[in-house]
C-alpha cells in the first residue's frame, strides 16, 4: 500500500449533502393571523374566524402563540403586523406555531429616540388612525408632543384623532382652537362621562392610542373595553408627570367590531425618519399651492419665495392653516 493510501484512512469521511434548489414553500395553506402582543421573542397571535385574505375586524376567532421561523432573518415583526402561521395553529395550551412570512404592511407607525438618531424604531403596522390623547390639566397639555405625533401620522398615512381628557377640570376649547385650522377631528371626554363619541371614531378601525404618561389613556380602554383591566396610574403632585402603568403593546378587540391599540406612555418621540419634504404632501390644499414654490424651498416663514406667503396674501390660503403646518415643520426640526 502506498504512502498516500495509508494516510487517506485517517481523513475525515466528506459530509454528504443535498443539492441546494431554489424553490421555497409556498405556504398557501397557512393560517392567517395578527400580532395582538409581544413577549421575549414570542408573539400571541389572532387568527379569527373565516377571514382568510382579509384584514382581521374583531369577529370570532382563537389566540395562537408562535415564535419567529429561521427563514425570516432580521425581518422584524410588530404589533399589528398581519402574518401567516405554519405548524400548530390550534392554540391549545403547550401549542407553539411558527411565523413564516410578514404580509406587506398598509401602515407603519415609527420613531426614533431623538431627532439625531438615525435609527427608526418601528412601533405597530396596520392601523389606520393615531388617537393622540391629552389631558386638558394635570398633567398640563405639551403642544410640542402634539405636533409631534400629528407629523408621525401624516407620514405613517394614518388619520389623526385628537381626545381630550380631564376636560372636568379646564376648558378644552383653547387647545382645540390650535388644531382646528389643520382639520383635526377631536373628541371631549371625562373620567365617569359618556364615551359614546369615542366609541363611534373607533368602530370598525385599528387605532393606536399614544400619550404623555398620566394622560388616561388606560382610562379610557377600562372605559370602551370593558373587563381591559389596564392598570391606572396617578399624577405625581410635585413634578406633574404621570408614571408609565403600561409597559407594552397591545391589541384589544372593540365591542361591536374594530381594534384598539394601548402603547406605554410616551415622553419623548423622535422624528428623525421623517422626510421634512414629504410632509407637504399630508395637506392636499397646501400641496397644490407649494408646487409653484421655488426648487428646494423648505415652506417655513423666512424661505425666500415661498409660494404659501403669496397664496395667504392673496387669500387663496388660510393663514391659520400655514402657520399650523410651518409649526409642525418645525417640530420636526426641533427637540421637544
Amino acid at each position: 500500500m502506498s504512502r498516500y493510501d495509508e494516510e487517506a484512512r485517517y481523513d475525515r469521511p466528506k459530509r454528504r449533502t443535498r443539492p441546494r434548489t431554489k424553490d421555497r414553500p409556498s405556504y398557501v395553506d397557512a393560517a392567517e393571523a395578527f400580532v395582538i402582543t409581544r413577549d421575549r421573542g414570542r408573539y400571541t397571535c389572532w387568527v379569527e374566524d373565516g377571514a382568510h385574505g382579509q384584514p382581521p375586524s374583531g369577529r370570532a376567532g382563537r389566540e395562537v402563540t408562535a415564535m419567529k421561523a429561521r427563514q425570516l432573518g432580521r425581518t422584524g415583526v410588530i404589533v399589528g403586523d398581519r402574518v401567516k402561521l405554519d405548524g400548530d395553529a390550534s392554540g391549545d395550551e403547550g401549542t407553539l406555531a411558527r411565523i413564516v412570512e410578514v404580509v406587506p404592511r398598509s401602515t407603519l407607525l415609527r420613531r426614533s429616540a431623538d431627532d439625531d438618531d438615525p435609527v427608526e424604531r418601528p412601533l405597530v403596522a396596520n392601523a389606520d388612525q393615531l388617537v393622540i390623547v391629552v389631558a386638558v390639566a394635570n398633567p398640563e397639555p405639551r403642544t410640542g408632543l402634539i405636533d409631534r405625533f400629528l407629523v408621525a401620522a401624516y407620514d405613517a398615512g394614518m388619520r389623526p384623532l385628537l381626545c381630550l381628557t380631564k376636560t372636568d377640570l379646564a376648558d378644552p376649547d383653547p387647545l382645540l382652537s390650535i388644531y382646528r385650522p389643520l382639520g383635526v377631528e377631536s373628541v371631549a371626554t371625562h373620567q365617569g362621562g359618556d364615551l359614546s363619541a369615542l366609541h363611534e371614531q373607533l368602530q370598525d378601525r385599528t387605532s393606536v392610542l399614544v400619550g404623555h404618561s398620566g394622560v388616561g389613556k388606560s382610562t379610557l380602554v377600562n372605559g370602551v373595553i370593558p373587563g381591559a383591566a389596564r392598570a391606572v396610574g396617578i399624577v405625581n403632585e410635585v413634578t406633574g408627570r404621570g408614571r408609565h402603568t403600561s409597559t407594552n403593546t397591545v391589541v384589544l378587540r372593540l365591542p361591536g367590531g374594530g381594534w384598539l391599540i394601548d402603547t406605554p406612555g410616551i415622553r419623548s418621540f423622535g422624528l428623525a425618519h421623517v422626510d421634512p419634504d414629504k410632509l407637504i404632501h399630508a395637506f392636499p390644499d397646501l400641496a397644490d399651492i407649494s408646487e409653484d414654490c421655488p426648487r428646494g424651498c423648505v415652506h417655513t416663514a423666512d424661505a425666500p419665495d415661498c409660494a404659501l406667503d403669496d397664496a395667504v396674501a392673496e387669500g387663496r390660503a388660510d393663514a391659520d392653516r400655514v402657520a399650523s403646518f410651518r409649526r409642525l415643520l418645525a417640530s420636526r426640526a426641533a427637540s421637544s
